[in-house]
């Protein structure tokens, strides 16, 4: 069980490098339609699973199905929303994260007691197969295509002719003026007209101009992880899937077993704390809109993203007192209600810090969200499939007691690397800027 776990987590980490190039080439909206339909196909294979090549292989299937959630949304938020409601729209996707992650075992309990376990994976089928449909009718792409030379050129006379458009006072004009004022602002409009029907409901929407070879712009995405800004978002998020996997797995074995001996419904209904707590950081993750401006202010007007940074210092110390919480009132058999509370400690500061650090790396390098956003997903699951792979031996050679020891001393090791990137975060962008520049140019992104 362990391995078809850390199998799933490897999908997750190689699906992204395949599939966000796909996105940035040919547009959002297939991406989401195909990730959602192999989500779909893995269900089934699940659903009918009586091998351990079954459990294996449906896993992994799932994982690369997946992986794209994990970076096109952050993609489809750069393209809608401003600097400062970005923390909020993020706060919301992982909202939903959450809900999936924490709610659905519990789910899951009931109904496998209720109706047997593979009545879970139809249950998901049903959800996802709604999921797919409503994406095919109600998605509309979101990628911003540029303009060709010639249009931008026709753009750029017609902009200078009629100036910017600005709110006109009509009562205060000659008729003449108010014939030029219109005039001018139907211009403005006819250069920039609302895409049509069909345009937003492509299945492809592709950048005009040449394409790179395919291998070259993978290879440029992943390489993204030679900045700090994506190297420290990787890190921070690796950590808190590392040590999430070690508290599901260790949670599903020993709260089966004396002095708790839970059912799958108590397994199940373990994962509310760390739902809860998981709400409440992101409320507090919200907040950092709210922050940034004030900051802004103080900081003479100008927005630095290690402004964001501030919050994340709150998670980096709650998480691994969590993740220490938990383990060792379970090792000793305490009451289950200071468990709980360990996990609720852990869900905050991992919605805390996640939160900061997506919306840190999102401000630093918008234009390649969703490169970036590849290397911190491959960093971060490969971390969690190596931890998950070892965590038996691991328990094994030092015991669980011992070995939430190490994960909560290495947790805050990680956590506090948030210090120097709130530092010298901003010097270190000053001198990758050339090569961050070298990456724009050579992607083809303005």
């Amino acid at each position: 069980m362990n391995n078809s776990f850390a199998a799933n987590v490897a999908g997750l980490a190689i699906g992204c490098i395949v599939m966000v190039p796909l996105a940035v080439k040919f547009g959002r909206r297939p991406v989401y339609i195909a990730s959602t339909a192999i989500q779909l196909a893995a269900c089934i294979w699940s659903a009918r699973t009586y091998t351990t090549g079954d459990l294996i292989g449906s896993n992994i299937v799932s994982g690369v199905g997946g992986a794209i959630s994990e970076s096109i949304v952050q993609m489809t938020i750069a393209d809608l929303f401003f600097v400062h409601q970005r923390a909020r729209m993020n706060s919301a996707y992982l909202v939903m994260v959450y809900t999936g992650t924490f709610l659905a075992p519990v789910a899951a309990g009931y109904c496998a007691k209720a109706q047997g376990w593979r009545w879970i994976w139809w249950w998901t089928l049903i959800f996802i197969a709604v999921s797919l449909v409503i994406t095919i009718v109600a998605y509309e792409e979101t990628k911003y295509t540029p303009r060709t030379d010639s249009m931008r050129t026709r753009s750029h006379d017609s902009y200078d002719q009629c100036d910017v458009p600005t709110k006109i006072d009509e009562s205060s004009k000659t008729p003449l003026e108010t014939t030029t004022a219109q005039t001018h602002d139907a211009s403005f409009s006819a250069s920039y007209p609302e895409r049509s029907w069909r345009q937003r409901y492509a299945l492809v929407t592709r950048t005009p101009g040449g394409s790179r070879p395919f291998l070259h712009l993978v290879w440029d995405t992943i390489t993204l992880v030679r900045f700090p800004a994506v190297a420290y978002t990787a890190l921070m998020w690796g950590a808190t899937l590392m040590w999430f996997s070690v508290v599901l797995t260790t949670m599903s074995t020993y709260f089966t077993l004396p002095p708790y001996n839970f059912s799958p419904i108590g397994i199940g209904l373990m994962n509310l704390p760390p739902f809860i707590g998981t709400l409440l950081g992101l409320v507090v993750s919200s907040s950092n809109d709210w922050i940034i401006l004030k900051l802004s202010k103080r900081n003479r007007g100008i927005f630095e993203p290690e402004m964001r940074l501030w919050l994340a210092l709150l998670g980096a110390i709650i998480t691994p007192a969590g993740v220490l919480l938990f383990g060792l009132s379970m090792t000793n058999g305490m009451p289950w209600i200071i468990p709980c509370i360990g996990n609720a400690m852990f869900g905050f500061g991992s919605a805390v810090n996640g939160g900061a650090s997506l919306t840190y790396l999102q401000d630093c390098y918008a234009e390649v969200i969703g490169d970036a956003l590849v290397s911190v997903t491959f960093v971060r699951n490969g971390l969690a499939a190596v931890v998950v792979f070892a965590l038996t031996p691991w328990i094994n050679s030092l015991g669980l007691y011992n070995t939430f020891v190490c994960a909560s001393v290495l947790a805050w090791a990680v956590y506090l690397l948030t210090l120097p990137m709130l530092i010298w975060g901003r010097k270190w962008r000053v001198l990758t800027a050339a090569s961050y520049r070298q990456h724009l140019a050579r992607s083809g992104k303005h």
